[in-house]
């Protein structure tokens, strides 16, 4: 199944909507390939909306733990949204929750970023 991502700007924030699997292969390089495109276009705030993620493998989970990383080093940082049972329980498994700021409504995520700046 192929991967679909629409980005849009919400409050200067850029968040980046995710459908389909985040498996192995041309859909793990697609998702490492827009969040290095949006760093060097300088948005350095994202939310990576999962709601639409119908599964995520090891190589999906390390993709998201590089954005995250090169958000980071980019003096960013990315954060996560609505996720669906099976990859939040991943993540916790993993114990990447602790890693990642999980949300679970968008405004919330967004002012986030804003007291992460105070």
């Amino acid at each position: 199944m192929a991967i679909y991502m629409v980005e849009k700007v919400v409050d200067g924030i850029m968040l980046v909507d995710v459908r389909g699997h985040i498996t192995l292969g041309p859909e793990t390089e697609a998702l490492r390939s827009k969040l290095k495109h949006l760093l060097n276009a300088g948005h350095h705030q994202i939310i990576l909306n999962l709601a639409e993620v119908t599964y995520l493998d090891s190589v999906g989970l390390s993709s998201l733990v590089a954005g995250y990383t090169s958000a980071r080093n980019a003096g960013g940082d990315l954060k996560l949204l609505h996720l669906p049972r099976g990859v939040h329980q991943l993540l916790q498994i993993t114990r990447l929750s602790t890693v990642f700021e999980i949300f679970e409504d968008l405004g919330t995520a967004v002012e986030s970023f804003k007291s992460d700046d105070a």
